[in-house]
């Protein structure tokens, strides 16, 4: 089936979820940008509650890819002397797109803002107000988003040496309707 993974190619599932969580995560950076510019106002605090409930979104969504991933074959990674830095890579990625929304959620706990899903529903608090803590706190969540920025710039290059210089197809395993090789598993 279209939807499940194979040795070869990511499924339907996987492929839908990372390119949400792609364009959620571009969607946050613009968000945070556009915050960090304007003085405080309301246009500011809406611009961060839409970040902070985009960012739960991403949390939720990686809690999905994560449960996938482990309950599904994964395409082989081809052999390579970047094999090791590719498994590394991605195993990164589930760190940081986890860590970076917890943080900004322990963040706005320590600051005494409640985090709000969308005015649905409020988030409870992690942690007890503590302008001491949230000091900390906005440091890591910066830094792990300088982290996250880097491994984002480090994986589309990567993809784009496969695409362009190798020429090894690595890149259409990701993309939705693509099918690279046909399996046994397809057949199903």
């Amino acid at each position: 089936m279209l939807w499940r993974n194979t040795g070869n190619q990511y499924g339907l599932i996987a492929q839908i979820l990372h390119w949400i969580v792609v364009a959620l995560v571009v969607y946050q950076f613009v968000l945070a940008s556009m915050a960090e510019d304007l003085p405080v106002s309301m246009a500011r605090l809406q611009l961060l509650a839409t970040h902070k409930a985009l960012g739960m979104t991403v949390l939720m969504l990686m809690a999905v890819r994560l449960i996938w991933r482990l309950t599904n074959i994964t395409p082989e990674i081809p052999p390579s002397r970047t094999r090791v830095l590719a498994q590394a890579t991605h195993y990164a990625f589930y760190l940081l797109l986890i860590a970076v929304p917890l943080s900004g959620w322990l963040l706005s706990s320590a600051s005494n803002l409640s985090v709000s899903y969308f005015r649905l529903f409020t988030l409870p608090d992690l942690v007890s107000s503590n302008e001491q803590l949230a000091e900390i706190l906005k440091i890591v969540h910066q830094s792990l988003n300088f982290a996250l920025a880097g491994l984002i710039a480090l994986h589309v290059a990567a993809a784009l040496l496969h695409q362009f210089r190798f020429h090894d197809n690595l890149l259409q395993r990701m993309l939705p309707g693509t099918r690279l090789w046909r399996s046994e598993d397809d057949s199903r």
